[in-house]
């Protein structure tokens, strides 16, 4: 525990030093070596009282732009809410409670969705409603072959 207010100092050096202190020379190789880690898990791991899931993702979306990668950042982040809204996988059975946890992690993901792929996430979205996932599926990483068929690394 450092004591400082994760606003406080420059974050973002300090978001940095201790991804390279974990053996990583990118936050984006830090994420990808925890593909279904939260924004929340990241920001823990980097820094329990001083760093925040939003500006972990404000980091890896900087990193995204840079390499025109935003696509897979995105499919990534679909990943990590699929996982802690399903962990157990695409439901079998789309009941009330189900329809909610889908609902969670398609609308959680649209929210970290940058303004650039706001229309491909709609149309992700509404193709998993017209059309779901076999049961039990639970992509592991952006290299899915289903996410990748729905979102393909065609940048905008």
């Amino acid at each position: 525990m450092s004591g400082t207010h994760p606003w406080e100092g420059n974050w973002k050096v300090r978001l940095y030093e201790r991804v390279r202190e974990r053996g990583h020379e990118s936050l984006t190789s830090f994420a990808e070596a925890r593909p279904t880690a939260s924004l929340v898990a990241l920001a823990e791991e980097l820094g329990e009282d001083d760093i925040t899931g939003v500006q972990v993702f404000s980091g890896l979306v900087a990193e995204a732009e840079r390499s025109k990668r935003l696509t897979r950042l995105v499919r990534g982040q679909f990943v990590r809410e699929l996982y802690e809204a399903l962990p157990d996988g695409w439901p079998t059975e789309m009941d009330d409670t189900n329809r909610f946890k889908v609902a969670k992690a398609l609308g959680m993901w649209s929210a970290y969705t940058p303004e650039t792929h706001e229309g491909r996430v709609d149309q992700v979205r509404a193709a998993l409603r017209a059309s779901p996932p076999p049961p039990g599926w639970r992509p592991l990483g952006p290299d899915d072959e289903l996410l990748l068929t729905l979102l393909p690394d065609e940048e905008v």
